[in-house]
């Protein structure tokens, strides 16, 4: 113990070792110690002399002390004495009074004992094993640690805890911990341990840290919280910048609106804390993130849509309005509003209609604009309001205009100021950062909008008086000539540029003052210095404009005359040269990049972004129109002109195939319906014919009854003929009751054959029926039909794919460029498909009209199917009826002849019982067969006698 009290501090007994020896002996205790009690005391004096002698320390002691976290896993006192030494040689601290190059070397240091510990990927595990450990003593120094750590080699260490199990799980549980310190410490680990990983980003999102920071800033007081807040937006920013899942997994769970009450700010402005400007700065740079330029136009509309819904765009704009706010506040503020703006009609819209609390109310456009070209204002104020405006237009005709309608005569209020009279008034006013400011403002009111480029031509300014006034146009060219500062010349070039681009109008109206074409050419044929080359180049361009968007209207001005002007006086090779100086700016690189107008110095402000892709666009075009010869001119006016024509004719040839595919496709409609309603016919057809075969397999059976019961009923009047032997008068009377019963028999037969002639009759009807309606028009027909239809309609498919491919093949010809041939062979060559394509097409109109025929046709035909259907029908319900009478009157026959059986048998009876009395009363009775055989013969006697006579 002697010599731990001499380590930490005791008086010296004899010589003082060396720090590397002390350290040295300590580390030999940590590793033979077997004593807990003496390890722990050994780690405890290594972390005493770990600040000082920190070289020593990593070196000799770092292995010790990562053995000790392996095997002293249950004393949480040595664990916290060797994750605080760790951290204190690896950690690299930032004193002021540590020069640049101690600083390196101690930065340097530090790397060196990070590879060391993380060259073993099993330490960092280790390390993450630890901070599940509740103690606050191994905890805390774990977590610090593990930032030292991430800080000097964040990728390496990123890569291991991303293939660690759960490592980045048990990270996020630091922000559950009841524990501030733990927890905020927590933060700055999840801040180094998001840059630049989209994996990890993604599994943090992914583990609920959106909701768990969202109400850490609400507990800590939004924007009026501490540093928490800041450490809780830094890590949301490294979230969410530049990574599009986390932005949409944002978005949809609905964390857009909580970011509202952030920017709820009283009346009372007059107490900004620096803690809260800084927060309130992270705020808007979070929402600008949602809705950056960069991001995927989809993605960046929704969140837009979103903001407006839920009144943050609202919010934001009261803060534009608010008074007492901080200029760098301010700033990002606008900035914010323009990318939430950018490009939504919707949003756009509410902007427009936003006032200042003025008296009287102005928009808030107007109060922008007046802080814009003021010179007094700071400047990257002026360049947010610049983009503000620039957002404010962009994709926004309806916005265009209505700047544009305020520099009109007729809509020019004198009691109030207009965005077009600021605008008017900074791009003539003696501040060149004004000039620049107003002008690219003033081109974003033309950007791809013609109609607001030739209304702009309507402008009148009175410039002095008792002059008459001058145009606009004019106005910038006059200012243009007077040699101003190089940033006014700049922005007015770029204003005209935009202006008099793709405006044939404009073109003519620029070239109509004498003076103009005189002026870019001296400018573009002078030898000037290094400051005026952009001057030139930007003259090249304008000139080449006036080429390219020539309508050859002015004759002194046209294409081919400008061409030799070009030539003669400035040279075509000096001429291209000169245009190549824009591209080469070293500024024009930096402000095509992104549309924020973002620059050191106002001196440096000379692009902007929609100007850099109007040179992107035109620079090669006017290259080829300068080098272009006037019989390739001709050729390609020619060329363009035949173009035309042929666009006419084929849009003409559209029009009518598309009338006729209509057309078509109703006949195809009306085919299919007619082929369904035939189906249902030829279905009900088969069910009347199945039902009439029904009926009459009902009728044989009727008819096979009803021959049996006549052959019993003969049966039985044979039987009855049998008397004899009765006395005359009852024999008379039998006989004359037997003969009537024979006369209704007879009857009774008459009507049967009557009857069986009328079924039979019914049946050759009914089979006529079925006849006729099998000879109508036959469904195979019918589906032959069809299939012609069909064919045909596919015929005139294949004709109109022939058509596109000609006018595919006449535009290829057209874009092919000037041909070699003489133009009358050309004219003569594009007639002959022409006259093709007509005679195609009347042959088309003409199939058109065999079509409708046709299907007239089988609408009759339809028609008469209809009519023997219902025919049939009706035949079926008259069969019905009859078949009912018919077995009514059967019912009846057999009630009849079951009363004669009746009778018939009481007579039987009765003549046996005379034949038995007979008998007994001694007659002679014959029998039925001597009856019958004495009939015959007297039969035979009468034919005799017939014979003889």
């Amino acid at each position: 113990m002697n010599f731990f009290r001499g380590v930490m501090g005791g008086q010296p007994a004899g010589p003082q070792p060396s720090g590397a020896e002390t350290i040295q002996k300590l580390c030999d205790r940590v590793a033979s110690s077997t004593l807990l009690e003496d390890r722990r005391d050994a780690v405890r004096a290594l972390k005493s002399l770990s600040k000082k002698y920190r070289m020593e320390v990593g070196t000799q002691a770092m292995d010790h002390l990562v053995h000790i976290l392996q095997t002293d896993r249950s004393d949480s006192e040595i664990l916290g004495y060797a994750l605080d030494t760790l951290f204190n040689i690896i950690c690299n601290d930032e004193e002021e009074e540590q020069d640049e190059n101690a600083q390196k070397q101690a930065d340097d240091l530090g790397t060196q004992f990070t590879d060391k510990f993380i060259q073993d990927s099993e330490n960092v595990t280790l390390l993450l094993t630890l901070l599940e450990e509740f103690d606050f003593h191994v905890r805390w120094p774990g977590v610090k640690l593990l930032t030292a750590l991430l800080k000097n080699q964040c990728a390496q260490v990123q890569g291991i805890i991303l293939v660690s199990p759960m490592g980045v799980s048990r990270l996020m549980d630091l922000l559950a911990d009841s524990r501030e310190v733990i927890r905020n410490d927590g933060l700055l680990l999840l801040q180094q341990l998001t840059k630049g990983n989209a994996a990890i980003q993604k599994i943090v999102a992914f583990e609920n840290a959106f909701e768990r920071l969202l109400d850490i800033i609400t507990e800590e007081g939004s924007s009026d919280g501490g540093i928490v807040v800041e450490d809780c937006l830094l890590l949301l920013l490294n979230l969410l910048k530049n990574n599009s899942s986390n932005q949409n997994f944002f978005k949809e769970g609905s964390y857009v609106q909580r970011m509202k009450p952030w920017f709820e700010v009283g009346d009372d402005n007059s107490g900004w804390s620096a803690q809260k400007v800084t927060n309130l700065h992270l705020m808007l740079q979070l929402v600008r993130v949602m809705v950056s330029p960069v991001n995927s136009p989809g993605a960046t509309a929704s969140c837009q849509k979103s903001m407006y819904q839920c009144g943050l765009l609202q919010q934001l704009c009261t803060i534009l309005m608010a008074t007492g706010v901080p200029a760098d506040i301010l700033t990002e503020t606008i900035n914010t509003v323009s990318e939430v703006i950018r490009g939504s009609q919707v949003n756009q819209d509410y902007f427009a209609s936003v006032n200042a609390p003025s008296n009287p109310p102005r928009p808030a456009i107007v109060v922008l604009l007046m802080s814009m070209v003021n010179e007094r204002q700071p400047f990257v104020l002026r360049c947010a309001v610049l983009y503000c405006f620039q957002c404010f237009l962009y994709k926004n005709q309806k916005g265009q205009g209505e700047i544009v309608a305020t520099l009109l005569p007729s809509t020019i209020d004198a009691n109030s100021i207009s965005a077009g009279q600021l605008l008017c008034g900074g791009l003539f006013s003696a501040d060149s950062l004004s000039n620049w400011c107003a002008a690219v403002a003033l081109a974003h009111a033309l950007q791809d909008n013609l109609t607001q480029k030739e209304q702009l031509l309507r402008v009148q300014l009175a410039t002095s008086l008792g002059k008459p006034p001058v145009s606009l146009l004019q106005q910038c060219t006059n200012i243009l000539s007077q040699g101003s500062k190089v940033q006014t010349r700049v922005g007015l070039l770029m204003l005209l540029c935009t202006w008099i681009s793709n405006c044939p109008i404009a073109v003519t109206h620029f070239l109509h003052n004498q003076e103009n074409v005189p002026f870019l050419t001296g400018q573009i044929s002078e030898n000037l210095g290094e400051d005026e080359r952009l001057v030139q180049g930007l003259c090249a361009l304008l000139l080449g404009i006036c080429i390219y968007y020539n309508d050859n209207s002015l004759e002194n001005y046209t294409k081919e005359k400008l061409k030799q002007l070009i030539e003669k006086r400035i040279g075509k090779e000096n001429f291209v040269e000169k245009l190549g100086f824009i591209t080469k700016h070293e500024l024009y690189s930096r402000a095509a990049q992104k549309p924020q107008p973002v620059f050191p110095s106002p001196e440096q402000m000379l692009f902007d972004h929609e100007f850099t892709k109007l040179v992107k666009e035109l620079e090669g075009v006017i290259t080829k129109a300068v080098h272009k010869s006037s019989e390739e001119e001709k050729k390609e006016e020619e060329v363009k002109k035949t173009l035309e024509q042929h666009d006419s004719i084929v849009t003409q040839y559209k029009e009518l195939i598309r009338e006729q595919d209509a057309q078509i496709q109703e006949l195809k409609e009306q085919v299919a319906s007619m082929t369904s309603q035939n189906e249902q016919l030829q279905t009900s057809i088969t069910q009347q014919l199945s039902q009439i075969q029904q009926h009459k397999d009902q009728y044989n059976i009727l008819k096979l009854k009803l021959g049996k019961d006549s052959q019993s009923q003969a049966n039985s009047q044979g039987d009855s003929s049998q008397v004899n032997g009765l006395q005359t008068e009852e024999i008379t009377q039998l006989r004359d009751e037997v003969e009537e019963l024979r006369k209704q028999n007879a009857l009774l037969q008459t009507q049967l054959s009557d009857k069986d002639t009328l079924v039979n009759t019914l049946r050759s009807e009914a089979a006529q029926t079925a006849e006729g309606s099998a000879g109508g028009p036959d469904n195979t027909e019918l589906l032959k039909e069809l299939e012609a239809l069909r064919s045909q309609v596919q015929s005139q498919m294949t004709e109109i794919h022939t058509l596109q491919t000609e006018r595919q093949e006449l535009l290829k010809r057209a874009e092919a460029g000037p041909l070699d041939s003489v133009p009358s062979s050309e004219s003569s060559t594009d007639t002959a498909p022409t006259a093709e394509l007509e005679s195609r097409l009347a042959a088309q109109t003409s199939e058109t009209e065999r079509l409708k025929e046709e299907v007239r046709s089988l609408s009759e035909s339809r028609a008469g199917l209809e009519q023997q259907l219902a025919s049939a029908t009706s035949t079926v319900a008259i069969l019905q009826t009859e078949k009912g009478k018919l077995q009514t009157e059967v019912q009846e026959s057999k009630k009849e002849q079951d009363d004669l059986l009746m009778l018939l048998a009481d007579q039987d009876q009765k003549i046996h019982s005379l034949k038995q009395r007979l008998k007994d009363l001694g007659e002679t009775v014959e029998d039925e067969d001597d009856l019958d055989a004495r009939d015959q013969t007297d039969d035979d006697e009468e034919e005799d006698e017939d014979n003889e006579d």
